[in-house]
Formats: structure tokens, C-alpha cells, sequence
């Protein structure tokens, strides 16, 4: 007694040339399904990270003294000179931090920051 996994039916419609057209065309929808994926990621992930990094350059380069900043780590704080990669920031009376600029996240609006 013969006991096969593949029926019979099945392995003969699978062998022979009817299966050339089928391939050519999953291959067509293969490559459209990953041109759509690629769009899909450009549009929803790269594109609006690169308009960010650029927001963020303009933002660090046009800072100036007496701009309102917060930074990364949660201080705010008032800028007193800027540098090409550093920044003061006044914190408190008498009391100044030496920060990076890249560690700027946001400009607050004047009047943000009460003198103390």
C-alpha cells in the first residue's frame, strides 16, 4: 500500500509549464508590493525626521543671548553668550552652566523664565 503526502492531483497541476506566467506575475506584484513599502516609509518616517533635523539646526543656530532655552536634561534657563558649540545659560543669580548647543531642545517664549 502506497501512502503519499501529495496528492496526486495536486503534484500534477503544479509540474509542467502553466507555472511560468504565475511566477512572472507574483514577481510584478513582489516588486510593487516593495515599491509601496519603500513610498510608505519615505513618507511616514524619513521625510518628516529630516524636517525635523532641519527645524532643529535653524533653531540652534539662530539662538542668541537672552533667548528663554530648555534643555534635554529639563533646565531652563536664560542664554548669556553664545559660542560656536557652547552656550551659558543663567539658571539662577550668580549661578551659570556651560551647555552644549545641540543639548537645546526649545525656545520659550520671553518672560518664561522669572528672575529670581
Amino acid at each position: 500500500m502506497s501512502f503519499s503526502l501529495i496528492p496526486s492531483a495536486m503534484a500534477a497541476s503544479t509540474s509542467g509549464s502553466g507555472t511560468a506566467g504565475h511566477t512572472s506575475g507574483g514577481s510584478l506584484g513582489f516588486i510593487l508590493m516593495w515599491v509601496a513599502l519603500l513610498a510608505v516609509l519615505y513618507f511616514l518616517m524619513w521625510r518628516p525626521q529630516s524636517k525635523r533635523m532641519k527645524e532643529q539646526r535653524k533653531m540652534l543656530a539662530s539662538l542668541k543671548q537672552g533667548d528663554e532655552v530648555a534643555t534635554t536634561g529639563g533646565i531652563i534657563g536664560r542664554i548669556t553668550s553664545v559660542s560656536e558649540d557652547f552656550i551659558m545659560l543663567s539658571v539662577a543669580n550668580n549661578l551659570e552652566l556651560k551647555v552644549q548647543k545641540q543639548a537645546v531642545t526649545l525656545v520659550l517664549p520671553r518672560g518664561s523664565v522669572k528672575a529670581t
